[in-house]
């Protein structure tokens, strides 16, 4: 064989090795990396989708519950054709907490969050049923999940409430980290990094609210 004949060949090799291996590289790109499974911004297909950064937990899920009702009431537009996430960092990890952490941290007492029924701090998530009257009607988080409303937990976030609380009741941090994140609403997603997945969302076509 001559050398611009080897060449060839051997160009030929490289080309059809690199193509085989192509879908490979591609899969491993695609994967989850490091433990972190976001694909579910990807099953949210509405025509209209819209990311809630939630700071303010008196009035953040009241906003959502609104969006919803107007796209309802205006165009007859209900999830799946609509989807919203209540992206939610530090100032609304009490929303995202169960009754069972209420119980075994001070987490009303840090968030001066007090129960109407007993004057004190609360020993339960306000937040869950959407029963308060008026505006707050409805706008719960487990009504709002069966809505559609997909809610999220930033890791980073997580982590610093865990060392708060754990120097409130003077535990090692790790240890109550672990605990707050099993203990978080059923379906809560954690995510790596709010600010990065309110990103992620803008780039997979959502629009942005704070609130």
């Amino acid at each position: 064989m001559d050398t611009s004949s080897r060449r060839g060949f051997l160009t030929s090799v490289g080309v059809l090795a690199g193509a085989s291996l192509l879908p490979n590289v591609v899969e491993a790109a695609q994967a989850p990396q490091g433990g972190w499974d976001l694909s579910f911004i990807d099953k949210l297909n509405g025509k209209h989708k819209q990311v809630f950064d939630v700071m303010d937990t008196s009035i953040g899920l009241v906003v959502i519950k609104n969006w919803l009702e107007a796209w309802e009431s205006v165009y007859g537009l209900k999830p799946p054709e609509v989807n919203a996430i209540a992206a939610i960092a530090g100032k609304g990890f009490p929303i995202n907490a169960s009754d069972a952490l209420y119980q075994k941290f001070p987490i009303g007492q840090m968030a001066n969050l007090t129960d109407p029924v007993t004057g004190q701090p609360t020993k339960r998530n306000l937040f869950l049923a959407g029963d308060g009257p008026g505006m707050q009607a409805g706008a719960g988080v487990r009504p709002l999940q069966a809505r559609g409303v997909t809610f999220w937990m930033c890791n980073f976030a997580l982590n610093a409430v865990a060392g708060r609380l754990a120097t409130a009741v003077s535990r090692p941090q790790p240890e109550v980290y672990q605990e707050l994140r099993a203990g978080l609403n059923p379906g809560v997603i954690v995510v790596p990094a709010h600010t990065m997945l309110v990103g992620i969302a803008q780039e997979k076509g959502f629009t942005y609210e704070a609130v």
